[in-house]
């Protein structure tokens, strides 16, 4: 009994040896291999001026392309702002055109006297006074065209819209968020590199980006081609969140691969394996 027990536990030290000799030679000595996730860009869509939202025109979960409207705000009040300031400009064309031809008609009788240095100055000023209110009133109508544009929201580009944050009839301060989305490209992995293997990646280099999920027509890891596009200057201690084959303690530098194909299934925040040929 005795020798059975100990044969066992010689048995079991033996497959235990063989199984930590495969994990430290199964990988490829020539690629490095990294753990991260997916960043995505996201906006925070809102209106420049405030009001009552009268119609959101997307869902959580919409593709939205660039340019596309989202929702407005009730714009009867900024239409009539609107509306007056060009009435203004018409009226104030007209006292402007008129001051004008006034100080045409006495230039010359100021030049030779005939006309007093008060009544010429007076027609000056009255000219000159009548073209800044002009002036005025063209710079508010446009400031008044620029509110009402913005009781629109359009998409600002492609994306996905992750969250519909308010809803049609909610009055709503200017910036305050209506959507948030995410945009569709650009697309990339932050990951962390080891300090003994900086010197082994540059910029430009390709890299094989595989998340976990199983690509049912062909029973393997959904697998996309990266590069790699950053890395950070600045050393820092790996963070809680990344798994790493080594010390969580030790330092790395962030980098960030960047990916060629997008699809519909990355999701910011999945967590994927970067895998970067050193030779060949």
């Amino acid at each position: 009994m005795k020798k059975a027990l100990i044969a066992l536990i010689l048995v079991l030290v033996l497959l235990g040896g063989i199984r930590v000799y495969n994990e430290k030679h199964k990988e490829n000595p020539n690629e490095l291999k990294l753990f991260g996730n997916i960043e995505i860009r996201q906006v925070d869509l809102g209106f420049r001026v405030e009001g009552k939202i009268a119609k959101m025109l997307v869902e959580e979960g919409d593709y939205v392309k660039k340019g596309q409207l989202l929702g407005y705000l009730e714009d009867t009040n900024y239409k009539s702002v609107y509306q007056k300031n060009l009435a203004d400009i018409q009226a104030l064309k007209a006292i402007s055109a008129n001051a004008q031809s006034q100080y045409e008609r006495h230039i010359s009788l100021c030049a030779d006297g005939t006309t007093s240095k008060e009544q010429c100055d007076s027609l000056k000023n009255s000219k000159d006074s009548s073209k800044a209110s002009l002036d005025a009133s063209v710079a508010s109508s446009k400031g008044a065209a620029k509110n009402l544009a913005d009781t629109k929201l359009y998409a600002p580009d492609d994306g996905i819209i992750m969250t519909r944050i308010q809803e049609p009839g909610a009055v709503v301060e200017p910036s305050s968020p209506i959507y948030t989305m995410a945009k569709t490209k650009p697309i990339w992995v932050r990951a962390y590199i080891p300090e003994p293997d900086l010197a082994n990646i540059k910029y430009g280099m390709k890299a094989a980006v595989l998340t976990d999920t199983i690509n049912p027509q062909t029973g393997k890891p959904r697998e996309y081609t990266g590069w790699v596009g950053y890395i950070s200057p600045v050393a820092e201690f790996t963070p809680k969140t990344v798994q790493t084959e080594d010390l969580r303690t030790d330092l790395v530098y962030r980098i960030r691969v960047y990916i060629y194909e997008l699809d519909d299934y990355l999701r910011q925040g999945m967590p994927v394996t970067v895998k970067i040929k050193l030779k060949g």
